[in-house]
């Protein structure tokens, strides 16, 4: 009772009251597929990394060596994984003329034989990442580097920015700094920072590590709270314009922020998790029942529409 009273959002009413009503399940293939996220984000025009091939089978595998030639990085994700499951990161390739002896960095400074990463795509295709366990595809995608804003306040890998959105209005959003404990990924679940964020002013407020509050980076122990994130309103933006392309009315989305070509979404998310509420210390139900006052929602078709400044505008009042 006590959590509810602080409006705090529970998995079985998330599922009950906003996932199940208002996501259509006609949508969910262009969000539960990110080779056809990453082609329907490209597009639309939207900010992403860029895809530079998938695998479908395992046939397909001995022609790997020959598509990534050019490359010097990369990043391998499974189609249909979640949480980070099945990622591999190659931040460096060392070739040799003989596939054999070719090897790859990971973002922990560990080296993978091509044998190993071919054993892993492989797993990924026999589904072991997938949400349902079936075959699944591999994508190949363009690795993302670290903005300098950065630089002291995380370990390795790059930080991403989670905004859920409801009807295209962003609710609550978090900053997630990868860890040792994590290996240099932003997952939540395998030891990541999640870190509140003030939707008004892209200011960073608390910081959690296992569900548990902190008050600086466990690697670098910098603080946190207090810093502004660069580009906010943009970050904010572009988050709008993802839920307006993908038809999905509560959902997460990922941003990352190049030093180069600024923010970019990296993932999107029909089930975004309720860690944020811990970040930000506040629950998502109040913020989602205002916006289904505003909007008119209850019968899943809004009696308002909002443009995607006023959507922001409506967000930086919470």
């Amino acid at each position: 009772m006590k959590l509810k009273s602080l409006g705090i959002l529970g998995n079985n009413s998330r599922i009950r009251n906003y996932i199940l009503p208002h996501n259509e399940r006609r949508h969910y293939p262009f969000i539960d597929n990110k080779i056809k996220t990453s082609k329907i984000l490209h597009k639309a025009s939207i900010q992403s990394p860029k895809l530079y091939f998938s695998l479908s089978s395992h046939g397909e595998i001995k022609y790997f060596h020959e598509k990534i030639k050019e490359l010097s990085s990369f990043v391998i994700k499974p189609a249909k994984g979640a949480m980070g499951n099945g990622i591999a990161i190659a931040k460096e390739v060392h070739w040799d003329s003989l596939k054999e002896d070719t090897s790859f960095v990971t973002t922990r400074r560990e080296t993978m034989s091509y044998e190993a990463l071919m054993y892993h795509i492989s797993s990924v295709l026999s589904g072991l990442y997938s949400l349902n366990g079936q075959q699944d595809e591999v994508m190949i995608q363009e690795l993302l580097t670290l903005d300098p804003f950065f630089d002291k306040i995380t370990y390795q890998g790059v930080p991403d920015i989670r905004v859920i959105l409801f009807y295209g209005v962003p609710v609550m959003s978090m900053l997630r700094l990868p860890t040792s404990m994590s290996g240099g990924r932003g997952n939540l679940h395998q030891g990541a920072v999640g870190c509140g964020i003030d939707l008004k002013t892209g200011r960073l407020t608390y910081s959690i590590q296992n569900n548990k509050a902190i008050s600086a980076h466990p690697d670098t122990n910098q603080k946190i709270k207090g810093l502004t994130l660069p580009l906010w309103d943009d970050i904010l933006s572009l988050s709008v314009a993802c839920a307006e392309v993908s038809n999905i009315n509560y959902m997460g989305v990922d941003i990352v922020l190049d030093p180069v070509k600024g923010p970019m979404v990296l993932e999107l998310n029909a089930r975004p998790g309720l860690s944020i509420q811990l970040a930000n210390k506040q629950g998502l139900h109040p913020r989602l029942k205002k916006i289904e006052e505003r909007l008119g929602t209850k019968n899943k078709t809004p009696n308002a529409e909002l443009s995607l400044r006023e959507k922001i505008e409506f967000s930086k009042k919470f």
